[in-house]
């Protein structure tokens, strides 16, 4: 079940990309759902985004490393 969550995340933010702050209050709602092994993988995966759109990096500051 909690791998079925990440999935959902992960093609959520793909969908709301386009959009900052829409972007930035999906990575906060995620950190809310996902177990903390989920939130590296999440980080590795937004990282990965960011290098299409660098607009993204703000949404870094609620990954705390």
């Amino acid at each position: 079940m909690a791998r079925a969550m990440f999935e959902y995340t992960k093609t959520v933010l793909s969908k709301v990309s386009f959009d900052t702050a829409l972007f930035c209050r999906e990575v906060q709602k995620a950190i809310q759902r996902l177990l903390p092994y989920e939130i590296e993988e999440l980080r590795i995966f937004i990282k990965s985004l960011i290098l299409q759109n660098p607009e993204l990096n703000q949404c870094l500051i609620y990954l705390k490393p």
